[in-house]
């Protein structure tokens, strides 16, 4: 769990995380403002999780931009803690909160994981 606290302090400082644990499973939650379910894709792939998200932005074609500092393209790789799965983890954005639940069991090579919006 230390490994993925640690990976989380490494993130864009425009990305706030939180990580909550139950008896079952661990709930990772991303907030990525203007992202939404079709663009986000996360997935597990062995002993890591696999987070890829861009923020769409609408922009008026009579306007062009002068200056950008609202951009968002997240590509990240975190450890998962000992015992988490991909079978059986699911995930949901709402209003750019992602929430990802991972399954405390044994570990699969890789999963897909479903956004729902």
């Amino acid at each position: 769990m230390s490994t993925l606290r640690d990976a989380l302090r490494d993130l864009p400082d425009a990305v706030f995380a939180d990580v909550l644990e139950s008896d079952n499973a661990y709930l990772l939650v991303l907030d990525l403002p203007g992202a939404t379910d079709s663009t986000v894709d996360a997935a597990i792939e062995g002993s890591r999780l696999r987070i890829e998200a861009r923020r769409g932005k609408d922009v008026p074609t009579e306007f062009d931009y002068v200056e950008e500092e609202r951009s968002l393209f997240l590509d990240v790789e975190l450890p998962l803690p000992p015992g988490v799965t991909g079978a059986g983890a699911s995930g949901s954005i709402d209003r750019g909160a992602l929430e990802l639940e991972l399954p405390k069991v044994e570990a699969t090579p890789e999963t897909q994981i479903p956004i729902d919006d």
